[in-house]
């Protein structure tokens, strides 16, 4: 985790605001109630050229306006307009690579439960963000504990929804982790299953075999996740989605989570159990997407917006 770096504009609601600016009011709609959905988006700069691309932009607003959809909340721009405010925004603030996150909010005109009538403000903001786990995940891995707090169900706030009152679960299961001295939690769902991280999906290697559990099972549709399932099937890793038990954690031979914000990180250990360094799948998973990432693979052209 770190702190925000300020830079100087955010785009909100169709302008360019100047960051401090960017303010909403204390009785806004979803600051009380989580009325409120996201994405989480990066862009990276390749390390061997002045290139910066965004990861799988499209994508991205696209699932943010199918949270729209499911929420009721009537979104007034377009998947090619906010990919052009995503584009405007970082080159206004000049950031070769940054975190990128889109948020559309019910603001101030009304109070209760019923959001009817308050008004939808979006916003786009971006700041330089490294590795989010810390310097050294990405590389050497993290230790991660199973949380009391169980994920959320199909039919209570759903997981295909990203939205804001979502991550009440996983701020919970976030903080209970780091009382026991882990970097991360991982939630199961009601029925006891492996569900994932607290902003993240879950992979799992046993004998050369990639596994990771099914949508059914109450996981956001990640779209990281997605690209690891192509990968694999690129390198020729069997892969497939698979329900987990906790054991199955325990006994894995690789275990790693998936996220824009985490990117690939390894995990070295589960409640206190060693899983170890980082494995020959992870590693060859992840240098593939860096590779990516950087556009330095032609045939992924299409998952990446050049800034």
């Amino acid at each position: 985790m770190a702190d925000i770096t300020e830079v100087e504009y955010i785009w909100k609601n169709g302008e360019m605001v100047p960051w401090a600016q960017a303010t909403t009011h204390v009785l806004s709609h979803s600051l009380h109630y989580g009325s409120g959905v996201f994405e989480g988006i990066r862009c990276y700069k390749d390390p061997d050229s002045d290139r910066s691309f965004v990861f799988r932009l499209r994508d991205h607003m696209e699932r943010l306006h199918r949270s729209c959809k499911i929420a009721q909340m009537e979104l007034p721009y377009t998947v090619d307009e906010l990919c052009d405010a995503t584009v405007e925004v970082i080159r206004a603030n000049n950031l070769p690579a940054c975190y990128i996150r889109p948020l559309a909010y019910r603001g101030y005109g009304v109070m209760g439960v019923d959001p009817s009538g308050a008004p939808l403000d979006v916003i786009i903001a971006v700041w330089p963000w490294d590795a989010y786990l810390g310097p050294d995940a990405l590389e050497n891995g993290v230790s991660v504990g199973i949380s009391s707090w169980r994920q959320r169900s199909n039919n209570a706030i759903p997981p295909s929804m990203k939205s804001t009152a979502s991550y009440m679960n996983s701020i919970l299961a976030k903080l209970e982790a780091k009382q026991h001295g882990y970097a991360e939690a991982i939630m199961l769902n009601e029925a006891g299953l492996v569900c994932e991280g607290t902003g993240e999906n879950l992979f799992i290697v046993r004998d050369g075999v990639l596994m990771t559990p099914p949508l059914s099972d109450g996981v956001l549709e990640g779209i990281t996740r997605d690209s690891v399932l192509v990968i694999a099937d690129e390198l020729e890793i069997p892969a497939g989605e698979v329900s987990l038990s906790r054991s199955d954690l325990y006994v894995a031979d690789e275990v790693f989570m998936t996220g824009s914000a985490a990117e690939l990180t390894p995990i070295g250990a589960i409640d206190d159990r060693t899983v170890g360094k980082p494995g020959e799948v992870t590693r060859r998973i992840q240098d593939r997407f860096f590779e990516i990432v950087y556009g330095k693979a032609d045939e992924y052209s299409d998952w990446l917006t050049a800034i």
